[in-house]
């Protein structure tokens, strides 16, 4: 049975693991988790006279190197100066080359979001009138190619790596300690900490050129490198790399000393075994949390730690499941996965599957922020495919259960047969054991009578003492001699009879060897073919034989469902996105030219009810001076509420200066308005409202508007 269910699982598994690769091939290049939302100029605008430098507004916090931010002309030349200038915020501005002729200038950029995803991309502004230009605006795309390719694959084996590391080592500790000696799931084991740890170190040679250049040969350049380790995301791989040393410790004891100890002797090491791999599992997944999506945003700080319980469920599940699966299909015979330990399995993955269900839910509303989302964006519909899948793995599981409950069942049962069997079999080898000695005493005794000659002697080659083996050699040996003055004649005849003993006490030496290796040769085939029964024996029970197919299911859709999640990691936020829609890659200070008024529209999500809406801020003349402030507060669909509060502060940081705290008066309905606000000095000025929805939830808006 084994021989045909082995070519069907290898094909499955290629199938899966082609879905899986499709998938991350789809994926392309990483998408942007910080999105451009403002700039000066605007994209598409068309201004008087040259500007004396362009600034970038982003939805969240980004880093960028003194190549990130570049001013381009008609031809192509560079024409800022080449350091951008920001506080690592949301705004960056670079200062351009004074006395600029008319025409139309290109901005590009590439810069690295605080969730460690990069970001490119370019816009056209024109001076006096558009011009031709040589510089495309289209194509910009970071983390694609060759590189993004390998920096996605290297992603998800590190995911794969931690969840067969994390969640084998989980098995083995909670659910099966006797599977600490068992050589596949040993293997299993391991090749999850070495997956992990080279995918680790492939990333860390990879995150330069990921999210620079793309180019193949800068992934080896030492001084880049460098760079990497000062950043966020190079830290957390760094701090990977030293918690897997911990784990390979982890995992020698495990293996080792752990399994050398009697079940008794195991009990007292599996507290400190579960609680020193917790704190090393809990480590690794920080690993991820504080440098991707949870360490930024909204509520970040409870974020985090519900990301490590979400990653360690995740693991524990789909790592021990596919530890169960090797277990059962490759375990030795002699040592089968009992049913208790899958029982045990089963309590802890619906565990796993509630702890999953939570925390989701949670990560959902946090990057989503809207139902909408899930239909108009790709983050949502990809996180619908993710609930899809986990819907199909559970429903599977829920016949893995099923299977469990019949299997603990049948072993009772089975273990009483073959007890039976055994005392039968014991039985019969004892009275075989009695017909073949009283056989052989008979075959002694004729032996005896045959080799004795007419006149009642033993001939002198025959002669025995009763010991198998001993010839008559043993009987001519010095000292031995019963007759002595025999004559010479005589002696000269026994000499030639030790001659003929002799060799055939060799004879009978060559054929013990070769009786003892018959024997040898014997019980090993005794053993093979008995293995062969028992392996046969376990895989014709029907309840096993259902349950290895259900785990076969359930791992086949975890990996494509962990295909989904790497993808996922990877894709722009569905609340960013909407965020870039609903104020689009114009001016963060979009100045009108009539009146020098400063329009800013900011989105807010408080997380509280009747949270989401818009706060545009007027600021008139947008001069040095005196000015006129106004708020409006609108609903996403257009209509004014009214809030608890909403205060602005405006810091120049470039002069110091600042905050500088606006009260405005509530006039109406969703308007609040402030006249004389003194702005003392010319340049960009930070503009930050708090607006604040209910007793506990509020948040803080920042953009750059251009003053004087």
């Amino acid at each position: 049975m084994t021989q045909t269910i082995a070519p069907r699982v290898r094909t499955l598994v290629l199938l899966l693991l082609a879905a899986a690769c499709a998938l991350l091939a789809g994926a392309g290049p990483a998408s942007a988790h910080a999105a451009l939302t403002g700039s000066d100029p605007r994209q598409g605008a068309v201004v008087d006279k040259a500007p004396a430098q362009v600034s970038l507004t982003f939805s969240e916090s980004v880093s960028m190197d003194d190549d990130s931010l570049r001013v381009l002309d008609p031809k192509g030349k560079r024409v800022d100066d080449g350091r951008p200038a920001g506080t690592g915020g949301t705004t960056y501005s670079v200062k351009l080359h004074t006395g600029l002729p008319d025409g139309t200038y290109t901005v590009t950029y590439q810069v690295v979001s605080a969730d460690s995803h990069p970001v490119a991309g370019a816009y056209a502004f024109s001076v006096g009138a558009p011009s031709a230009t040589s510089v495309s605006v289209s194509g910009r795309a970071a983390g694609g190619g060759l590189i993004g390719g390998l920096y996605g694959v290297g992603r998800y084996v590190s995911y794969a790596g931690f969840a067969v590391l994390v969640g084998g080592a989980a098995f083995v500790l909670a659910c099966w300690p006797r599977g600490s000696g068992v050589r596949v799931v040993q293997r299993f084991v391991v090749s999850g900490w070495l997956a992990l740890t080279a995918a680790t170190l492939l990333l860390l040679l990879l995150r330069g050129s990921y999210t620079g250049s793309g180019k193949a040969a800068d992934v080896f350049d030492l001084s880049l490198l460098g760079e990497v380790l000062q950043t966020k995301a190079g830290a957390a791989l760094v701090s990977r790399l030293l918690l897997l040393a911990a784990a390979a410790l982890f995992i020698a004891v495990l293996f080792g000393a752990y399994d050398k100890r009697e079940d008794e002797e195991k009990r007292d090491l599996t507290f400190g075994l579960a609680v020193g791999g917790s704190v090393v599992a809990v480590g690794l997944a920080a690993t991820w949390a504080m440098s991707e999506h949870a360490s930024v945003g909204l509520q970040a700080g409870l974020a985090m730690p519900v990301d490590v319980v979400h990653l360690i469920a995740v693991a524990t599940w789909l790592g021990g499941l596919t530890a169960l699966l090797v277990a059962l299909y490759r375990g030795p015979a002699d040592t089968p996965v009992p049913a208790l330990a899958v029982h045990r399995f089963s309590r802890i993955a619906f565990g796993s599957v509630i702890a999953l269900v939570a925390t989701g839910t949670y990560q959902s509303w946090r990057q989503l922020g809207s139902w909408t989302a899930f239909t108009g964006t790709r983050y949502g519909q990809l996180l619908l495919v993710k609930i899809g899948l986990v819907a199909v793995l559970v429903g599977v599981a829920y016949f893995s259960r099923r299977w469990t409950a019949q299997l603990a069942e049948a072993v009772p049962a089975i273990a009483r047969q073959r007890g039976k069997e055994r005392v039968g079999t014991s039985g019969g080898r004892q009275n075989d054991r009695a017909k073949t000695a009283e056989s052989s005493g008979a075959a002694g005794r004729t032996t005896a009578s045959e080799g004795t000659t007419a006149s009642g002697s033993t001939p002198a080659a025959e002669k025995t003492t009763g010991v198998p083996g001993r010839t008559a050699a043993a009987e001519t040996s010095p000292g031995a001699g019963k007759t002595p003055g025999k004559t010479p004649a005589k002696t000269s005849g026994n000499s030639k009879v030790d001659e003929k003993a002799s060799g055939a006490a060799k004879g009978s030496g060559t054929a013990r060897g070769s009786g003892s290796e018959r024997a040898a040769q014997l019980a090993r085939q005794r053993a093979a073919v008995d293995a062969a029964r028992r392996k046969r024996q376990r895989d014709a029970d029907p309840h096993r034989f259902g349950l290895r197919r259900s785990v076969l299911a359930e791992a086949g859709v975890a990996v494509v469902l962990l295909a989904v999640t790497t993808v996922l990691t990877q894709t722009e936020p569905g609340r960013t996105e909407e965020e870039t829609r609903a104020t689009g890659p114009t001016s963060s200070a979009a100045s009108a030219a009539s009146t020098g008024a400063v329009t800013l529209d900011m989105p807010f999500d408080t997380g509280s009810q009747n949270g989401k809406g818009v706060v545009r801020v007027e600021l008139d003349p947008a001069l040095v001076g005196a000015n006129d402030m106004h708020l409006y507060v609108e609903r996403p669909d257009g209509t004014a509420f009214d809030i608890p509060e909403v205060k602005v502060a405006l810091t120049q940081k470039a002069k110091d200066i600042g905050p500088l705290p606006v009260v405005p008066d509530h006039i109406t309905t969703g308007h609040w308005s402030a006249s004389g606000v003194q702005i003392p000095t010319a340049g960009d000025w930070e503009v930050a409202v708090t607006v604040r929805t209910s007793d506990i939830d509020q948040v803080t808006l920042t953009k750059n508007a251009q003053i004087g």
